[in-house]
């Protein structure tokens, strides 16, 4: 996946809103401190500092955070607001002013990636009034490259015998004043109405993400001995070229030192671009960003193999502790949850009998509200399951085709890409209806859908592994499914031996996340959808 842009950076931007006052004869000097916390070990660690501003209730600070984003990861952030008294550095010197904690894909995955959070107290419950606090992230580094095509007229003629034989060289300006080189046209021999081939660049070489920043672009007469004759220069900037062809992007070529020298200098020529177009390679943020919600399904194995719910021994067996089932849903579902807005999630069983009858269902709602089988959040699927476990009877087959169906058929309705449906299934074991369920799969594979499969307990998965089409694309009766959308993991590869199950779950969720960005936009890719534009940031 070389030049596939997967991480990325944020630049996140703070401000407040009515923060307390703490001093008594002006207002607070608010200062914002970011902390990110430690995968392995929880720990808050700073991560940086605004700078203070004297004297207000609702700053909007202009130190960013850059942080580096994963879509596979959950990143816990602690914003902590201070009224700084003192120069001290020490921050119990100061006066706490109010926290919020958050997630990165939070902040990412709301509309126009601006979150507004109300500030709480120590404790972290919103208590007193202490304010509210706006972070919005913009994308740092975006994989978009641009392709020009220029010409000029009228040059400068610089050789004695023919006319010149013109070329451009393009600089990005640096933060220090400093320019780089980033692009060099060929040369077009003996013509002062050159029109040089179109060329590509990435977006970031040319101006380094930032639209507004100068490019400079001198123009030359080329020489064998390597002596070109400079013929003139002019600046822009990608904000300037965007606009395409246009009078805005007809540019003179001035030669400063003949400028100062002849009186009547009007120019040594001009450049026009003849066309400006921009392809993306859309991210899967960008898609996010202009509002495509993702709709989070999980189905659980509810067949005998499981064990009695009542055992120790049992897959479903709950002790105060998480079982298998549990974690994983877990796992995986608090990453998702960010980039649906409503945080409402069907959740389905299968393979059990239902009272009141002792009907077997593939697909029955764990909430026993065939209507609405919607859970409120993660915790809201976690209650219905343990609710399900005592009202149903494990039994079998393990058929996997009715739950795939399922999602497949609220993906078929919503093709327009502004839905995307991730399904997960989690299962002790050997599917039953593995026929059906290649042919579900590759009906899905046309829809904007993933399925990821968890595998819980000892099984053999080989049949899980056959369905991954990482190896040989999965194919039904003949037909080869059109893209790879199924990722399985089994479980026991990531229980931690020390029992740390924080880690093992931020090791499996990221595995069996890490495919879902490329799923996602090979079916955009596949058919043509672009990115509604994002909604434009907001300016108090």
């Amino acid at each position: 996946k070389a030049g596939r842009c997967t991480s990325k950076s944020f630049s996140i931007n703070t401000r407040c809103k009515n923060l307390l006052d703490k001093d008594t004869f002006s207002k607070s000097d608010p200062l914002c401190v970011l902390y990110t916390q430690g995968v392995e070990t929880k720990q808050w660690r700073e991560f940086g500092r605004t700078e203070v501003i004297d004297n207000t209730l609702n700053p909007d600070f202009v130190r960013k955070y850059i942080l580096d984003y994963f879509f596979e990861e959950k990143q816990n952030l602690r914003f902590d607001l201070y009224d700084v008294d003192s120069k001290s550095p020490d921050l119990s010197k100061h006066d706490f002013l109010g926290q919020t904690f958050c997630t990165l894909g939070e902040i990412v995955g709301s509309p126009a990636s601006r979150l507004e959070k109300p500030l709480g107290d120590e404790t972290g419950r919103p208590g007193k009034k202490c304010g509210n606090i706006i972070l919005s992230a913009e994308e740092l580094s975006n994989c978009r490259f641009v392709t020009f095509n220029f010409c000029a007229n009228k040059l400068d003629k610089k050789d004695f015998f023919g006319k010149s034989d013109p070329f451009m060289v393009f600089y990005r300006s640096n933060e220090d004043g400093t320019f780089t080189i980033c692009h060099k046209t060929e040369v077009v021999k003996n013509t002062l109405n050159p029109v040089w081939q179109p060329f590509t660049i990435p977006v970031r070489a040319l101006c380094n993400g930032d639209y507004d920043r100068t490019i400079k672009v001198e123009v030359y007469d080329w020489d064998r001995d390597g002596s070109h004759d400079f013929i003139g220069d002019y600046t822009t900037s990608y904000r300037e070229l965007a606009r395409g062809q246009s009078q805005f992007n007809v540019y003179e070529v001035i030669n400063t030192k003949k400028k100062m020298k002849k009186k009547k200098y009007v120019n040594s020529g001009t450049v026009t671009l003849l066309s400006f177009s921009v392809e993306s390679e859309f991210t899967f943020l960008d898609y996010i960003k202009g509002g495509t919600q993702i709709n989070f399904t999980v189905a659980i194995d509810f067949t005998a193999s499981n064990g009695n719910p009542s055992q120790s021994t049992s897959l479903h067996y709950m002790n105060p502790q998480l079982n298998a089932y549990a974690m994983a849903l877990k796992a995986v579902g608090e990453i998702i949850q960010d980039y649906d807005s409503d945080k409402m999630f069907p959740a389905l069983g299968f393979g059990a009998k239902l009272p009141p009858d002792g009907r077997v269902s593939h697909e029955f709602p764990l909430n026993g509200n065939m209507e609405n089988p919607y859970c409120n959040g993660i915790e809201g699927i976690l209650e219905a399951y343990h609710q399900s476990l005592r009202t149903v009877q494990l039994y079998g087959p393990t058929n996997f085709a009715p739950v795939v169906n399922h999602v497949a058929r609220y993906a078929a309705a919503v093709q327009d890409g502004s839905q995307y449906f991730v399904l997960l299934i989690i299962t002790d074991g050997v599917i039953s209806d593995m026929a059906q369920t290649k042919e579900a799969i590759v009906n899905a594979a046309k829809l904007p859908m993933s399925i990821i499969i968890v595998g819980v307990g000892q099984a053999e998965f080989d049949a899980m592994v056959e369905l991954d089409g990482d190896d040989i694309r999965i194919s039904s009766r003949g037909k080869l499914a059109e893209r790879d959308i199924v990722q399985f993991v089994p479980f026991r590869d990531y229980m931690d031996r020390t029992g740390n199950h924080v880690l093992s779950m931020a090791r499996l969720a990221k595995d069996v996340l890490a495919e879902i960005p490329d799923q996602f936009i090979s079916y955009m890719k596949s058919r043509g959808i672009k990115p509604n534009p994002a909604p434009p940031p907001y300016t108090p």
